[in-house]
């Protein structure tokens, strides 16, 4: 399932490139990336069999309408509740929950702070662990709590002065692979 994750998304942000240069050359904000890359993932997904999987652009809901929540581990054995919504997801939006999240992606400039940059890798971390601290554990019933168990996370870094762009690759809560990808 991983291998076809990353094919799906190397081959969205492949036509994104190609399709899409334009926006990486004016340098558009980040939003507008992640707008540009969903319309590739939608079009790459939708000939695949996750194809009635959805792809949102900063999703915050959870089935029921609550927010969506990560436990972040702050010094020591404390954790804290922290409200997210990752740049660009796909998921079934709850409508399967022996699966329910596949891939989360964080979108960052190279030119913004390191802190921002590990905040997102951070993110992509919790999202992709399978639980938290065996707080729960996955009955194919109901949906966690807390937000888990995309099966790929990716971290995308984007740099314009250079034209490269960071692609780090996430499952299980921890980095995989990496790669730089020129534009």
């Amino acid at each position: 399932m991983i291998n076809d994750l990353i094919e799906i998304f190397e081959q969205a942000n492949n036509h994104m490139l190609i399709k899409d240069m334009e926006l990486l050359m004016t340098k558009v904000s980040e939003r507008t990336l992640c707008g540009a890359l969903m319309l590739h993932l939608r079009e790459v997904i939708k000939n695949t069999h996750y194809k009635e999987y959805f792809v949102d652009v900063e999703y915050n809901r959870n089935k029921g309408g609550k927010l969506k929540t990560i436990l972040k581990t702050i010094k020591g054995p404390n954790e804290k509740i922290i409200k997210i919504n990752c740049d660009l997801i796909v998921h079934s939006r709850g409508h399967n929950i022996c699966q329910d999240n596949l891939i989360a992606i964080e979108m960052k400039k190279s030119s913004r702070t390191q802190n921002d940059k590990d905040k997102d890798r951070e993110r992509i971390i919790a999202l992709t662990k399978d639980s938290f601290n065996d707080i729960w554990s996955f009955d194919g019933k109901t949906l966690p709590e807390h937000v888990c168990r995309y099966k790929l996370g990716v971290y995308y870094e984007i740099n314009f002065i250079i034209k490269t762009i960071v692609l780090e690759y996430y499952t299980c809560g921890k980095l995989f692979g990496a790669k730089c990808v020129s534009f």
